[in-house]
């Protein structure tokens, strides 16, 4: 059999490009694969951008199997309809009845990115309809799947793949690079840089850290998926022992990645998505601090730090920080254990047997 592949590859800058040319690599090693081309069965990798645009068609034109990197496909259709295709969309997934609403959401896409009401409607059903299997990552993407009329929902681990590990002076350099000396607590965050990263929250927490005289530093790296969002980010990202990096490559990646101690990735709203980010960092022995919800429930209890999506975000957000800040030997124990957990659970061997699994169960 041989499987075709449609999905964004580097260099294009998205997380999914990544996790395809990794996985690519892994199912070649197990049968013939068809990159951006038919096979006896196609896999179609579908996100939030419109760098998918080809693959979601392409998904409804020949069916196949789908795999939701993102759950919720709103701001995606949001940014490759008009208002008309938009509103009938809306209406396609949840009735005509909500005419009205889909209009008056259409109206207000400028608040799409924090306003909770477009993560509440995936609009999936299109893809649930036509899809031979669909493939998620974590139980919340199922369960959006699963109520848009999806069938055969095969849940996979995200992979992962151990980089190179960099030399242990050039992150010590690294870091001198950004004024962090070895007692240093460096926490960072990666990846593009979008209001449900809770950026702000994050900053104001690393405010209360610095305010209680810890020796630390935030790395933010990545860059902003809009120049509105950056502008209102500039103030406070100029505060004290904020560190700044745009854009990386992916060995650069992996040195700045290295030379954090732990990582904050946060989600609200939430999009059924698994982040790579924290797959990428908990594989490297990093201790992460999640958003808890479905998306990172699988993570063990003591291998990573989870943060509630409510109004005491900024304060639990704040204790986990000073708490990595003034032990880090406990925060090394948390990131051996979710190293430990990635090994066992996300490797890309694994996951390209049961991406073979998922296509010859629909061949």
């Amino acid at each position: 059999m041989i499987a075709g592949f449609y999905s964004p590859m580097p260099p294009a800058r998205t997380g999914v490009a990544d996790y395809s040319a990794a996985l690519v690599e892994a199912m070649r090693r197990e049968g013939e694969v068809g990159l951006n081309a038919d096979g006896d069965v196609n896999l179609y990798h579908l996100g939030n951008n419109a760098l998918h645009l080809q693959c979601y068609r392409r998904a409804i034109e020949q069916p196949g199997v789908v795999v939701l990197h993102d759950a919720v496909l709103h701001h995606f259709l949001l940014g490759t309809l008009n208002r008309e295709q938009y509103i009938d969309e809306f209406v396609f997934n949840y009735g005509g009845w909500h005419a009205g609403q889909a209009a008056a959401l259409w109206d207000g896409r400028a608040r799409s990115g924090t306003d909770p009401e477009y993560f509440r409607y995936p609009m999936l059903k299109r893809q649930m309809q036509t899809a031979r299997a669909v493939v998620v990552h974590n139980p919340a993407a199922g369960r959006m799947a699963a109520e848009h009329g999806g069938k055969r929902i095969v849940e996979i681990p995200h992979l992962f793949v151990p980089p190179p590990k960099p030399a242990d002076y050039d992150i010590v350099r690294l870091r001198a690079s950004f004024g962090a000396g070895l007692r240093t607590c460096v926490f960072g965050v990666f990846g593009h840089l979008r209001e449900s990263k809770r950026l702000t929250s994050v900053v104001r927490a690393f405010e209360n850290v610095v305010a209680s005289g810890a020796d630390a530093k935030l790395l933010v790296a990545g860059d902003f998926v809009s120049s509105d969002l950056a502008r209102a980010m500039a103030p406070a990202l100029d505060g004290e022992g904020i560190v700044r990096v745009g854009h990386t490559r992916e060995s650069d990646f992996w040195r700045y990645a290295a030379s954090v101690d732990a990582c904050v990735s946060l989600r609200f709203p939430q999009a059924g998505e698994t982040s790579g980010i924290a797959i990428r960092l908990m594989g490297i022995g990093k201790p992460v601090i999640v958003t808890a919800g479905d998306e990172t429930a699988a993570f063990p209890e003591d291998a990573c730090l989870r943060v509630p999506a409510d109004v005491t975000e900024i304060d639990m957000l704040s204790e986990y920080m000073m708490w990595l800040a003034q032990s880090p030997a406990d925060g090394r124990a948390i990131g051996d254990r979710a190293a430990r957990h990635i090994a066992a659970h996300h490797a890309p061997e694994l996951a390209a047997r049961a991406y073979w699994n998922v296509l010859e169960c629909v061949s």
